[in-house]
C-alpha cells in the first residue's frame, strides 16, 4: 500500500482538508485499497484538537467529509520512514520538514518530499493558509486542494501503475 502523508502548520485546515479530499478522489476513483493517507502539522499547537470548524463546513458543503474522528498531530522522524510521500502544502511547512529531517540523518527514510501543488501546472505551489482568514480563504483553499488532489492521484497512478 502507497503511504501518503498530508502536512501544513498546526493540522487543523489545510492538511486535514486535503487528507478528506485525497480519500474522497481516490474512493471515487476505486483506489482506496491502494493508497494510505493521514495528515499531520509541523507545529504542536492543535495535538488533540479537531479539525478547524471552517474547513469542516466548507468541505462539507462541497461533499467531502473532514473525519470528526481526526486530531491533530505534529509530523515525527519516524513519518520519513512510514511514508512513501510526504507532501507539504507551502514553503514554510517544506522548511520546517527539511529542518526536522536534517537533524536526524541518521534516521534515513524512503519519503519523497514535495509541495502538495508539486505536480500542478500552478507557478506558486504553496497553498495559503486560511486560519485568519474568512470563508473565502477556505473556499480558496478547498479549490487549490481538490486541484492539487487530482495531480497527485494521477502522478500516483502513473508512477505505481495503478
Amino acid at each position: 500500500m502507497i503511504q501518503v502523508l498530508c502536512v501544513c502548520l498546526g493540522n487543523i485546515c489545510r492538511s486535514p482538508t486535503a487528507e478528506a479530499v485525497l480519500r474522497h478522489k481516490l474512493m471515487e476513483a476505486g483506489l482506496e485499497q491502494h493508497v494510505f493517507v493521514d495528515s499531520a502539522g509541523t507545529g504542536g499547537w492543535h495535538i488533540g484538537d479537531s479539525p478547524d470548524q471552517r474547513a469542516q463546513q466548507v468541505a462539507s458543503d462541497e461533499g467531502y467529509a473532514l473525519i470528526h474522528e481526526l486530531r491533530g498531530r505534529q509530523i515525527s522522524i519516524e513519518d520519513r520512514q512510514n511514508f512513501d510521500y510526504i507532501y507539504v502544502m507551502d514553503s514554510n511547512n517544506m522548511r520546517d520538514v527539511q529542518a526536522l529531517f536534517a537533524q536526524n540523518p541518521e534516521k534515513e527514510g524512503q519519503a519523497q518530499l514535495n509541495y502538495f501543488l508539486g505536480h500542478s501546472d500552478y507557478s506558486d505551489k504553496n497553498v495559503p493558509d486560511p486560519y485568519y482568514g474568512e470563508r473565502q480563504d477556505f473556499e480558496d483553499m478547498l479549490t487549490l486542494i481538490e486541484q492539487g488532489a487530482d495531480d497527485v492521484i494521477a502522478f500516483l497512478k502513473q508512477q505505481h501503475g495503478l
